[in-house]
């Protein structure tokens, strides 16, 4: 009988399984690609458009059916709505004012673009937007003219304050009556619309409006295709507020900046002091401060956004700090390098606002550092077109973690998990008030 020890063995066998470990771990090793790595670090991994979405918005069905309700015989007057702000800003208002309108079954005269206050200029709704184009789409939504009747053009419409007026009952218990009373006014809706509480035909038209209705005039959407046809492909179109009236309208300070920088936004402030102490704490982490263009590159690295990605950037001018963006992602283009000519040196706030509107709505991918009119309105466009590499940097995340003393893998980390958890489940893909959400 053949006697031999245990013991020995097991050590032998255990000196192996230790060396095969060690080989398929090491980094020179040709396993070591395999997935060892945890799925939390954004090391190694595709970037954040490769993880599966659970949820889209898409448009509802009762707004594309929305011209199957048919339209009161008569019209109880008509309606003017007078938009300001910049060009976003005057969409949104328009778009309300158009639900208003079928709301009080009335019929809507070509809106009134109030800009020269925001853009020192004086284009119109048809510098911007094809009217005939929208007169037809609106057809079975609600009546559109661009003249009034003789009786009633030359007077200026009887105005109502429509800025405590919210609802369906505001406006049908408030508005109405001096709407029969003039037969001829002029509105503009309030910022915080209750538009969940319309009937869904009013809210139809107000959607088909915004997201259909609204087309650029022939040569901005020409010039706007030149543009588009410039950018290299694929690329990103990043949205990034950092401009000195931004910061000072935030109330918020920052480190670091260069003199010239600091001087603008001092000069923004007028009387909208810095928040100090606990109070400035507490307003960062709310998410209420703008993020800096080195702080955005560090996210887009964070989401394995290659360095070496198309980016356009989708910015008004006087943007600050640029230099911490572009020394990390260096194909960056702007629609002032790509457009010569006279024709675009002559183009004022609004006409360019579009510029970078258009080229988004067609973008490979969106990203945004805000959550403004023009992002809400990029956002939902590109839901209606099937277009869902959409994301919002989320600053509320970024002060959380900073505070918290995050840096570095740990930082890039807890941003991945963040952003990853809002593009899975769709957040501020688009505005529900359109769009329903659709499981996948």
């Amino acid at each position: 009988m053949i006697m031999f020890s245990v013991k020995p063995v097991f050590i032998t066998i255990l000196s192996l399984s230790l060396f095969l470990a060690l080989i398929l771990l090491s980094p020179s090793s040709p396993f070591s690609s395999l997935s060892f790595t945890s799925s939390a670090s954004p090391k190694g991994k595709s970037e954040i458009w490769s993880v599966r979405r659970l949820v889209e918005w898409r448009p509802c069905k009762w707004w594309l059916q929305g011209h199957l309700t048919p339209l009161p015989a008569k019209s109880n007057g008509y309606i003017r709505v007078d938009c300001y702000g910049g060009l976003n800003q005057m969409r949104r208002d328009l778009c309300d004012g158009v639900g208003v309108a079928r709301l009080l079954n009335a019929t809507l005269v070509l809106p009134k673009f109030e800009v020269a206050a925001y853009w020192n200029e004086s284009s119109g709704f048809a510098d911007v937007f094809d009217v005939d184009y929208f007169i037809q789409q609106m057809t079975g939504f609600i009546k559109v003219v661009k003249e009034l009747p003789p009786e009633i053009s030359s007077k200026e419409p009887f105005h109502v304050d429509c800025s405590k007026r919210k609802g369906q009952y505001d406006y049908v218990e408030s508005v109405l009556p001096a709407l029969l009373e003039h037969r001829y006014i002029s509105l503009t809706p309030a910022m915080s619309q209750r538009r969940d509480r319309y009937p869904q035909y009013a809210k139809a038209s107000l959607c088909q409006a915004c997201y259909i209705a609204l087309r650029l005039t022939r040569s901005l959407e020409k010039k706007s295709s030149e543009l588009l046809e410039a950018i290299p492909k694929p690329f990103l179109s990043l949205h990034l507020r950092f401009e000195p009236d931004m910061v000072a309208y935030s109330q918020c300070e920052y480190e670091g900046l260069s003199p010239a920088s600091m001087q603008a936004i001092e000069a923004a402030r007028v009387d909208r002091k810095p928040w100090t102490g606990e109070v400035a704490r507490i307003w960062r982490k709310r998410g209420k401060c703008p993020l800096t263009p080195n702080e955005t590159a560090l996210i887009l690295q964070a989401l394995s956004i290659p360095t070496n990605t198309n980016i356009y950037l989708a910015a008004g001018d006087g943007l600050m700090e640029i230099e911490g963006l572009t020394s990390i992602y260096t194909n960056v283009v702007t629609k002032s390098a790509l457009l010569t000519g006279e024709d675009f040196t002559s183009m004022h706030g609004n006409t360019k606002a579009a510029l970078d509107y258009y080229v988004s709505i067609n973008s490979d991918s969106y990203m945004a550092t805000y959550f403004g009119n023009m992002d809400k309105m990029v956002a939902a466009m590109r839901a209606y077109k099937g277009l869902y590499k959409t994301l919002f940097l989320s600053r509320r995340a970024f002060a959380e973690f900073t505070y918290h003393g995050l840096k570095g893998e740990k930082l890039m980390q807890a941003l991945w998990k963040a952003h990853t958890d809002d593009f899975v489940m769709g957040r501020g893909s688009a505005l529900p008030d359109c769009f329903c959400e659709f499981k996948l």
